[in-house]
C-alpha cells in the first residue's frame, strides 16, 4: 500500500475516488461508539473501550443526594458562644455550687495544716535569706551571661575576645550594682519603719516576706504545702472512656462491631455538662440495643471505676440504640437532696396542678400531677414505696377541698400521723379491719355512681364541658365532686384475703369510672403478682412508680409489659441502701428518679398547716363524722345481738348502725349500710338480703338481716372456739 506521505503519491487519484462521498461528523460518529456509561478511568474518546458494568437489577432505593442548599444552610448548627450549662440557671448553679464545694474542701484542707506550714515556713525562711543573698550576687556580677565564650576564648587563647567579653559584662554588672543598691537601701528603710511602726505592720510584712523566703530557701523536692488528694471521686467524661468502658461490657455486638470498625460507637452531640455531672449520648452499633446496656448498669460503673450510683445510662430518644450516659461528680448517695418545696411555710398544692414529688439523679425537680390519675406504687420490703406514697397523700392534704380516706394494711401506723386531716383510717390486718377496707371499696363504688349523675347535671347546665370534675367545680360548694383522695398500702393483704375477688372487680371499676369524676385511686403492694394485684388493675393505672423489685416479673407488674426490655428497670435498686429510688413512668419520659424523704416530725408539720387551710375552709373532718379502724375492734355478733330492736324477726342495716353509733360511737361512728354488710360478709350464716317493712301504711325495703341467722351465727362461732 502506498503511503500518502510519500513524495510520489498521486494526490490527483486520490480526489477522484473521494468524490460524490458523504461527509461525516467525526465528534457526532466518535460520540455514537462511545459506552453509555464510561468508568472514571477510562478516556472517553477512546473508540476501543467497552462498558463491562453489569446490569442494574430493580430500581435504585437510595435517595437522590439532591438536597437544596437552603436545607444545608438550616441544618446547619453554629457551636454556641456560651456553653449550656452557661446558658442554663440549673446547670449554673450546679456547677458552681460544685466549684465552690471543692474549693471549700481545698481551704479546709490547708487550713488545718497552718501550724505544719507554718513551721516549715520558718524553717526554710533563713536558708532563703542566704539563698537569696547569693543569687542576687551573682545575678549582679553578671557572670553567667557570657560564661561559656569567655571559656572558649581563653581555651582558644584569643585574649582580644575574651577583653571584649568581659567588657561587655562589666557594663551589664554596672547597672544592676545599682539595683541591688536600691534593694538594700528599701530593705533598710523598710526594716527602721518597720521596727518603729505598729505591731501589724511588722505582722504584715512577716506574712508576706517569710513565706517568699521559705519558697526560695526550700529543697525543690519539698514543698512547703501538702498536695490535696481527692481520690477518684469524679473520672471525666471524655469519649476515650465511655468506649473503653462499653467494650468491657463483654457484648458480643458491641464488641465484634468495633473490631471491625472502631467508630461503631459514635456521639451525635458532644460530651456536655448537665446539672452537677456530664451527659454523653452515644448511638451504639447496629443491632445493639440501649436496654442491653442497662442491664449491665453494674459492669459498667466498674468498668469505668465509679461507684454504681454514680452512673445513670438509661435509653436516649431517637431511636433504642441510642443511650444516655450521665455521669455524676460525685455518687447520687453523697449529693444531698434539697428539702422538699411543699415543707415550706406558705406552701399549698392545687390538685388539678403539677407540685415537685421527687428529684432526678441531676437533681432535677419532677413535677407531678393528681386529678385524672391513679398510681400504683410498688417495691419490695425496704425500697420506701410507702413514705413515696405518703408524699402524695400529704400533698393531697393541702388542698382543703380534698377528702383523704384510706386504709393501711400493715398495722404499723406509718399514715396515722395524717389521722386529723382524713375523713376515714383503717390500720391493720386482722379479719375485722379487711372487711371495713372491702366496705369502703364499695362505698366508692357507690360514690362514683353519684357523681356520674352530678356530673350529667352540671353538663347539662354547661359547667361541665368535658363530662368531667372541673376545678369551678371542685371549688363550688354543695356540689358533691370535690376531689376525693382514696389510698391502700399494703394492699395485696385483701386481695389475698376472702373479699380478694370482689375487692379487686370493685376497684378496678372505681379506677376506670372515677377518674373523670374527681375520685383518686393511689395503691401500694409489695407483691406484685396477679393474685395479689388483678391485672385489671395494673392495666387501667396511668401513673406508676416502680421501687426496688427482685426480679423482671414483679418489674413489669408494675410498670407494664416490656418494661424491663426496654431498658426500665428497677432492678438495678438496693433496697434499704437506695430507698426512694424507682422509675417514674406516665409523666413524659420514663426516668429513675428519688422520691422525697420526708420523717413523721416534717409531715406532722405539714399536717398542722392543712388543718389550719381546712379550718378556714371548713372542710376539716369533724371528729365525730370521722371513720378510724385501727387495731382490732369490737365483736361486731355480740354488739348486734345487744342492740337488736325488741322483739323483731329482722331489721334494716340502716337501723343497726345507728344503735351500734349509739352503743359504741368510737367503733362505729359514721357506719353506713355498705361497712355493715362487709363486716358481716366472714359470717357465712347471716345473709344480707332485701327486708320488707311497712312504715306508715306504705311497703318499704332495704338492705338488713334476720334475727335468727344471727343467732345462728353467734352459736357457729361460740361452737368454734368451744372446739379449738
Amino acid at each position: 500500500m502506498t503511503r500518502p506521505d510519500r513524495d510520489d503519491f498521486d494526490w490527483t487519484a486520490a480526489e477522484a475516488d473521494v468524490n460524490g462521498a458523504d461527509v461525516v461528523d467525526i465528534e457526532s460518529a466518535r460520540a455514537a461508539r462511545r459506552p453509555a456509561a464510561a468508568p472514571d478511568d477510562i478516556d472517553p474518546d477512546d473508540a476501543e473501550s467497552i462498558d463491562e458494568t453489569p446490569p442494574e437489577h430493580g430500581v435504585p432505593v437510595d435517595p437522590a443526594d439532591a438536597v437544596p442548599a437552603e436545607v444545608y444552610a438550616r441544618q446547619a448548627a453554629r457551636r454556641p458562644i456560651l456553653a449550656e450549662w452557661a446558658r442554663s440557671r440549673r446547670l449554673l448553679q450546679a456547677a458552681v455550687r460544685h466549684a465552690t464545694k471543692d474549693a471549700g474542701y481545698v481551704l479546709a484542707y490547708h487550713a488545718v495544716r497552718m501550724p505544719k506550714y507554718a513551721g516549715k515556713a520558718t524553717f526554710y525562711a533563713p536558708i532563703g535569706v542566704f539563698r537569696g543573698t547569693g543569687r542576687l550576687y551573682a545575678w549582679a556580677m553578671a557572670e553567667e551571661g557570657n560564661w561559656d565564650l569567655r571559656q572558649a576564648a581563653a581555651s582558644r587563647g584569643d585574649a582580644d575576645a575574651w577583653l571584649k567579653l568581659d567588657a561587655r559584662r562589666q557594663r551589664q554588672s554596672v547597672w544592676r550594682w545599682w539595683v541591688v543598691g536600691g534593694i538594700g537601701f528599701a530593705g533598710l528603710a523598710g526594716t527602721i519603719v518597720l521596727a518603729f511602726g505598729p505591731w501589724w505592720w511588722q505582722v504584715f510584712a512577716a506574712a508576706i516576706a517569710v513565706p517568699l523566703l521559705a519558697r526560695v530557701g526550700r529543697p525543690a523536692d519539698k514543698p512547703i504545702t501538702d498536695r490535696v488528694v481527692q481520690g477518684n471521686r469524679y473520672r471525666k467524661l471524655t469519649a476515650e472512656l465511655v468506649r473503653r468502658a462499653l467494650t468491657s461490657l463483654q457484648m458480643s455486638g458491641i464488641n465484634s462491631a468495633v473490631a471491625k470498625d472502631a467508630n461503631a460507637i459514635s456521639f451525635p452531640q458532644e460530651i456536655h455538662r448537665d446539672g452537677p455531672g456530664h451527659l454523653a449520648i452515644v448511638d451504639l452499633p447496629y443491632g445493639v440495643e440501649a436496654s442491653e446496656v442497662v442491664a449491665r448498669r453494674g459492669k459498667l460503673a466498674s468498668a469505668m471505676r465509679l461507684p454504681l450510683d454514680q452512673v445513670w445510662p438509661e435509653p436516649a430518644q431517637g431511636h433504642t440504640g441510642r443511650l444516655a450516659l450521665w455521669v455524676g461528680y460525685e455518687p447520687a448517695s453523697a449529693m444531698k437532696q434539697p428539702a422538699w418545696p411543699l415543707l415550706a411555710p406558705n406552701a399549698k398544692v392545687d390538685l388539678f396542678k403539677a407540685f415537685p414529688f421527687a428529684t432526678t439523679p441531676r437533681l432535677d425537680v419532677v413535677d407531678v400531677d393528681m386529678m385524672f390519675r391513679n398510681y400504683l406504687f410498688g417495691g419490695q420490703p425496704g425500697s420506701g414505696k410507702t413514705f413515696a406514697l405518703r408524699d402524695l397523700v400529704l400533698a393531697a392534704a393541702l388542698d382543703a377541698r380534698a377528702e383523704v380516706r384510706g386504709y393501711e394494711l400493715k398495722g404499723v401506723g406509718d399514715f396515722s400521723v395524717l389521722e386529723p386531716v382524713m375523713a376515714e383510717y383503717g390500720n391493720g390486718f386482722d379479719d375485722e379491719t379487711l372487711a371495713r377496707c372491702f366496705a369502703f371499696i364499695e362505698w366508692l363504688y357507690e360514690e362514683a355512681r353519684r357523681r356520674s349523675k352530678r356530673i350529667e347535671h352540671y353538663a347539662r347546665l354547661g359547667k361541665a364541658p368535658e363530662n368531667k370534675v372541673t376545678p369551678e367545680l371542685a371549688s363550688l360548694k354543695g356540689s358533691g365532686l370535690h376531689p376525693l383522695v382514696a389510698w391502700f398500702d399494703e394492699l395485696q393483704e385483701l386481695m389475698t384475703s376472702k373479699y380478694g375477688k370482689d375487692a379487686g372487680e370493685l376497684l378496678e371499676k372505681v379506677i376506670k369510672l372515677g377518674r373523670a369524676l374527681g375520685i383518686i385511686i393511689l395503691i401500694g403492694t409489695q407483691i406484685p403478682d396477679k393474685d395479689s394485684l388483678p391485672t385489671g388493675i395494673t392495666r387501667n393505672v396511668n401513673s406508676r412508680f416502680c421501687l426496688s423489685v427482685a426480679d423482671q416479673t414483679a418489674n413489669d407488674m408494675i410498670l407494664g409489659t416490656s418494661a424491663y426490655k426496654n431498658g426500665y428497670r428497677a432492678t438495678v435498686f438496693q433496697p434499704v441502701v437506695e430507698a426512694g429510688w424507682g422509675v417514674l413512668r406516665g409523666f413524659g419520659k420514663v426516668q429513675s428518679v428519688r422520691s422525697y424523704y420526708v420523717d413523721t416530725t416534717a409531715a406532722g408539720r405539714i399536717v398542722a398547716r392543712a388543718v389550719a387551710l381546712r379550718q378556714t375552709a371548713g372542710t376539716l373532718p369533724v371528729p365525730e363524722d370521722q371513720t378510724r379502724t385501727v387495731g382490732p375492734v369490737a365483736d361486731v355478733l355480740a354488739d348486734l345481738a345487744q342492740v337488736w330492736p325488741g322483739d323483731e324477726k329482722s331489721a334494716w342495716n340502716e337501723t343497726l348502725c345507728g344503735l351500734l353509733a349509739e352503743l359504741r360511737p368510737e367503733t362505729y361512728g359514721g357506719w353506713k349500710s355498705a361497712q355493715l354488710t362487709a363486716a358481716l360478709k366472714p359470717h357465712t350464716a347471716i345473709t344480707v338480703t332485701s327486708v320488707g317493712k311497712r312504715i306508715e301504711g306504705k311497703q318499704a325495703t332495704q338492705r338488713g338481716i334476720h334475727h335468727t341467722e344471727l343467732i345462728a351465727a353467734i352459736t357457729e362461732r361460740d361452737r368454734k372456739r368451744s372446739a379449738d
